[in-house]
């Protein structure tokens, strides 16, 4: 930053504010030309670039600095007839709005140093065009402080509708802040910039049940959204999203955190950085929390909610008791939470299909939200929800896609241990070590016993668009959603995690992974006999994208670890 102050000082034909009122004094003698020092010409000569010659050869002129008399400015770098205007040589012969163009490209960090240059400078750095441009590039705010009070707002629906839908439009705009005192300035430097740590995705520290907060700029609002998936077994139902805190500006230098959780809408909290890529929140008022009929009525809200129905339309006595469990312990966790950062997988073109979050059916246990990476050879499912069996961060599923399984026709795709017999063989021979890709072919070739069907894995899988093949459950395997399809891409051999209650004894089972398009795949569990089925969030999330694959490996390793 010194160095770009110093740059901009001699640009501009100044130094520090006490030399620059200096030399505005002796700019009006025509003598001050032998003042400058030569240093200061030959980096004012860099930035600025060399003045292109005149024909006439009045290229000497060009040494002329800020400060000569008109006669002089009159006939920089042109001719002495020349009646264009005359080329700037330093950032203060630029016009207003042009240095407002300039200021307005350069990251928001370094315009308060920018603005120490000059008077000048520290004037135009004033302009709300410059705030705005860098709320709106660096964080995406759309809505428009002088507009926020005549038209409707991102933040008016969020209360109105998604938080207290009984207030009223009149007393709403009384509970709101007084934006008409307020700029980007204030907005960019006591909101968006200091808080900007806290966006993006994050997990919750809520034992093995995880989650997935997206924190993000919502017009003068940062929002922390908890993703929810559909009511089960609605695995392609949109996602659904609940407030658990927002900080906006409530005066005009001052930023207040409020905690969103519970039913009398908002009300104080507080936010606190632990470390890098960790945070925590905290409810300053949990009486907020609590509801008029105690307990029973919390459990019975948070049921309707979390699962779409009443206790008395659940009827498998094990699925009462997992429901229960979950809501005695994610109740503990009401007042304080704990978050990690966690990064969006990142894609390649050699990817089968585009890495990302996705939603999927395990069970009595519900929907739950899983990330699909790609690593060579290799796909992996990791969770971000869990369950007490397989708790969030722990790899759900492995594919080896170098095993592709070439599914047999739709009568004996119907026979379970036709199936079984088919990936067993494939299973068998991955736990053997073999090498190359016709081992899935051999195991597939004893398994089918037909001569109409190629062996599995006989083709290497070739790149663009494969022929749809079809596809059916075979009888006995359990789908909590009988809505799937029946057409599949292609098939792979994959193993897939499964533990007894407190994650004990895990172990990896073999299974069958099924690609259907590009938005949709499923994973047949063959040791449970149960089949699982997964759609992509379509959500857009943003400040998200890993900033390296190394660094996303990273992250995957301390997630399995947070949980084990």
């Amino acid at each position: 930053m010194l160095l770009q102050m110093a740059v901009c000082a001699r640009l501009c034909g100044v130094g520090q504010s006490r030399r620059c009122r200096r030399r505005q004094r002796h700019s009006q003698d025509q003598n001050s030309d032998s003042e400058v020092d030569m240093d200061e010409e030959e980096e004012e000569e860099r930035v600025v670039g060399k003045m292109k010659d005149e024909p006439n050869g009045s290229s000497s002129s060009c040494q002329n600095r800020r400060g000569a008399g008109p006669s002089a400015a009159g006939g920089l770098c042109g001719s002495a007839g020349s009646a264009g205007p005359p080329h700037p040589q330093s950032l203060l012969d630029l016009p207003p709005e042009l240095l407002v163009q300039i200021f307005s490209s350069l990251p928001g960090t370094a315009l308060p140093n920018l603005a120490l240059v000059c008077k000048k400078f520290r004037q135009i750095l004033n302009t709300e065009t410059i705030w705005r441009r860098r709320c709106t590039e660096e964080f995406g705010m759309r809505d428009d402080l002088r507009k926020m009070e005549t038209v409707g707002m991102s933040s008016r629906d969020l209360y109105v509708k998604r938080v207290n839908p009984q207030v009223k439009s009149g007393r709403f705009m009384k509970l709101l802040p007084d934006y008409e005192h307020m700029d980007y300035r204030d907005v960019y430097t006591h909101l968006l910039h200091p808080y900007r740590h806290i966006l993006g995705l994050w997990q919750p520290d809520i034992g093995p049940y995880g989650g997935l907060l997206n924190v993000v700029v919502d017009g003068l609002f940062i929002i922390g959204w908890m993703y929810l998936p559909p009511h089960d077994p609605r695995v392609e139902d949109p996602m659904r999203r609940r407030p658990l805190f927002r900080i906006h500006m409530w005066e005009k230098n001052k930023a207040t955190v409020e905690c969103m959780y519970g039913h009398k809408g908002p009300h104080k909290g507080d936010i606190q950085t632990v470390k890098k890529d960790e945070f925590s929140t905290k409810c300053n008022q949990t009486d907020h929390h609590r509801m008029p009929g105690g307990r029973q009525e919390e459990f019975r809200t948070w049921l309707e909610e979390e699962w779409g129905r009443t206790l008395e339309d659940i009827f498998h006595e094990h699925m009462q008791e997992l429901i229960l469990m979950k809501f005695i312990y994610t109740s503990q966790y009401d007042n304080c939470l704990t978050y990690r950062r966690i990064y969006l997988p990142p894609c390649l073109p050699s990817d089968l299909l585009q890495p990302g979050l996705f939603k999927g059916t395990y069970g009595s246990h519900g929907l739950e939200i899983i990330m699909l990476s790609f690593h060579g050879s290799k796909a992996k499912a990791t969770k971000l929800t869990g369950d007490p069996n397989v708790p969030a961060g722990q790899l759900t599923l492995e594919i080896d896609l170098n095993r592709p399984v070439r599914l047999p026709d739709l009568e004996t795709q119907r026979n379970m241990e036709e199936l079984s017999r088919l990936v067993r063989g494939v299973h068998e021979e991955a736990q053997g070590g073999s090498q190359g890709r016709d081992a899935p072919a051999e195991a597939a070739e004893g398994a089918e016993g037909s001569d109409s069907a190629p062996p599995a894995g006989a083709e290497e899988v070739e790149p663009g668009e494969p022929e749809p093949q079809p596809f059916v459950l075979p009888l006995g395997v359990m789908a909590r959603n009988e809505v799937y399809p029946r057409t599949c891409k292609m098939c792979f051999y994959g193993t897939g995690l499964i533990a007894g209650h407190g994650f004990t004894s895990p172990e990896r089972t073999p299974g069958l992974f099924v690609l259907f398009d590009a938005d949709r795949f499923g994973f047949i569990w063959l040791e449970l006999k149960s089949f699982s089925l997964y759609s992509r969030l379509s959500d857009q999330l943003t400040h998200a994208q890993a900033p390296s694959m190394q660094r996303f490996e990273a992250m995957l390793r301390n997630m399995q670890s947070w949980t084990s």
